[in-house]
């Protein structure tokens, strides 16, 4: 139950907004149907005001997506409104409060909560340190930079905000002047002579404000970087995770400015604030409302480097590493869009689609890849007829029933994959499957293809497209085949398979649900392959992939063979033929050694 502000994070944390309703408005609590829109001048001040009056209160939340009701003169939470992510530029927000609140308040976070469709977000502001007014500028409604001449205090008191009267920061400014012991204008003088000597020549903020324990190290990083026209700084710096951010003007007026960024470990870098907002932007749509930065992580410096970097605003790719979706590259194409892609590394991780569609089936052995697409806001996407039809229409001459059809080729039958049937995953605006079937002479499935796709769910957020290669029943296929044939296939096969599984489902698949060229990732996109018996013997138990495989290229395994190996590709799902047969091979070596196969060689593959 939310009782207070420590529980009401808590509930936001754990993704139950919700669990807010009910509430009323308080001193520590504030609720906003609508976001700020923060290309008015008036919200940008608002946010100001609200966020350094509850710096002023002894910290609280806002949550921007809850509508309130009156009762009895108070607000209560009343419903969750819900609204398109892309309606909120996080990171513009983080900036707004750092440049018009002085002090720039300690610990601010911003972030997500909730399921889609009934996500919020809040701002926590924590209790600040005693002893300290935030200030804002006094508000005019007007574009431009914050002032610097003027100053307003706002402050919260119950369930509303409202500003310190004049009178009243004439008595704090009083109560200043006269703790010092000093005349006033004696005073007055040595308050400028003070902020003037703390802000540097050029009258405005340090290097480094903001991050006492960093400043000496940012000064030092500024100093090695200026040539490359760093100007003053915009704003004070902050930390994210281990790094020390602070945006800076460029030397020339009108130039883009710069994001001087230091990462332990890394040369110091200069980004140009367009390179920059582009790397925001690349994670603003990541799963969970996570922060932007959090997921694609900074700026990497080229290998082996160990001096300063500067990255222009006419860079056309910039590396990234250090976020939760691993390291990535952001490249801007001839049209001046930037697109992240993850750099290609494997895992033995696998997604909660993995076995997906596999559910009363038991084939003696399944070769499998399977693409996990996680687009940010796919809701446009769907199957239409047309694009339907044309996958019925393309099934017969796809990869995988290349394949197929390859299988039986080699053993001297020709059993082409060339009728292909709905089913059995279901075919709807949002699915489509379709399966091949070899059948046997007496009427059974002897080799099966099958591919299917889903648009997310409930229970998965991303589109998943998936292709599969069964051999259903080796001795039916045996039957098909002729007499002196071996069904046992060899690793070159399962190689090949695999490649045109995963060309199929990476490439054909998708276009099913329309045009995804412009829609960005909300994480990293991966590729699963395979190769599982999924029969069991008489006595319950599977047998092992060297029955159905040929592994002895692979040489021995002190653990004994297996039912089942798989790998993890994190890869761009889109490219060339070559560097798909490069990464299967290089994923496919990484698999087996992982699974106990130490003596196994890349080029033996």
């Amino acid at each position: 139950m939310v009782k207070d502000l420590k529980s009401a994070l808590a509930a936001l944390d754990a993704q139950e907004p919700g669990s807010l309703l009910g509430l009323r408005e308080m001193q520590w609590l504030d609720a906003k149907a609508a976001p700020y829109q923060l290309a008015d001048p008036k919200a940008v001040e608002e946010l100001a005001k609200d966020v350094a009056a509850f710096a002023n209160g002894g910290g609280g939340i806002i949550v921007i997506g809850i509508a309130t009701r009156p009762e009895y003169d108070e607000e209560v939470l009343d419903h969750i409104v819900g609204f398109d992510p892309a309606a909120v530029n996080m990171d513009k927000i983080r900036k707004l409060i750092r440049q018009w609140i002085t002090p720039a308040p300690r610990g601010i976070r911003v972030g997500w909560s909730g399921a889609d469709g009934e996500r919020v977000v809040f701002i926590e502001v924590p209790e600040q340190a005693a002893g300290t007014l935030f200030v804002v500028p006094a508000p005019v409604g007007k574009p431009g930079s914050p002032r610097t001449d003027t100053v307003a205090v706002p402050r919260r008191d119950g369930d509303s905000t409202h500003w310190l009267p004049r009178a009243e920061i004439q008595q704090l400014l009083s109560a200043g002047v006269r703790a010092s012991g000093m005349p006033t204008a004696q005073a007055l003088t040595e308050l400028v002579r003070q902020a003037v000597s703390e802000a540097g020549p050029d009258g405005g903020l340090r290097v480094g404000q903001g991050l006492a324990d960093r400043e000496r190290e940012m000064r030092a990083a500024y100093e090695q970087l200026v040539d490359a026209g760093l100007g003053r700084p915009a704003g004070e710096a902050w930390a994210q995770g281990p790094a020390a951010l602070q945006d800076l003007r460029h030397q020339l007026d009108g130039e883009p400015g710069w994001v001087l960024c230091l990462v332990p470990g890394r040369p110091p870098a200069a980004v140009a604030e367009p390179v920059w907002q582009a790397i925001v932007e690349a994670g603003r749509r990541a799963l969970g409302g996570q922060d932007p930065l959090a997921a694609v992580g900074l700026p990497r410096p080229p290998a082996d480097s160990d001096t300063p970097w500067v990255i222009p605003a006419d860079a056309r790719s910039v590396d990234l590493d250090g976020g939760s979706w691993g390291g990535g590259r952001l490249s801007c194409s001839g049209r001046g869009v930037w697109r992240w892609q993850p750099l290609p590394r494997f895992s033995l991780d696998q997604g909660r689609s993995a076995e997906i569609g596999t559910a009363g089936q038991t084939p003696a052995l399944r070769l499998r890849a399977l693409v996990n697409l996680p687009w940010a806001d796919p809701d446009a996407l769907e199957v239409s007829k047309p694009r339907r039809t044309l996958l019925e229409q393309q099934l017969a001459h796809s990869a995988v029933a290349g394949a197929v059809t390859m299988l039986s080729r080699r053993r001297g039958a020709e059993l082409p994959a060339g009728r292909w049937e709905g089913g059995p995953f279901g075919n709807s605006a949002r699915s489509v499957g379709y399966t091949c079937t070899i059948a046997a002479p007496d009427g059974g499935p002897a080799v099966k293809a099958s591919v299917m796709l889903a648009l997310p769910t409930t229970m998965e957020s991303n589109v998943v497209a998936c292709a599969d290669v069964l051999i259903e029943n080796p001795q039916a296929w045996a039957a098909l085949l002729g007499s002196g044939w071996d069904t046992q296939l060899g690793f070159d096969e399962v190689q090949a398979v695999l490649l045109a599984a995963w060309e199929t489902a990476a490439e054909l698949l998708p276009d099913a649900v329309g045009d995804s060229a412009g829609l960005s990732w909300a994480g990293p996109p991966t590729i699963e392959l395979r190769m599982t018996c999924e029969q069991p013997a008489a006595n319950g138990v599977l047998p092992t992939l060297d029955t159905l495989v040929d592994l002895t290229s692979l040489g021995t395994n002190d653990g004994g063979t297996r039912s089942k190996m798989a790998v993890t590709v994190t890869a761009a799902p889109t490219m060339e033929r070559a560097e798909r047969q490069r990464l299967l091979r290089e994923a496919l070596a990484y698999m087996v050694d992982q699974f106990g196969y130490v003596d196994a060689e890349l080029d033996l593959l």
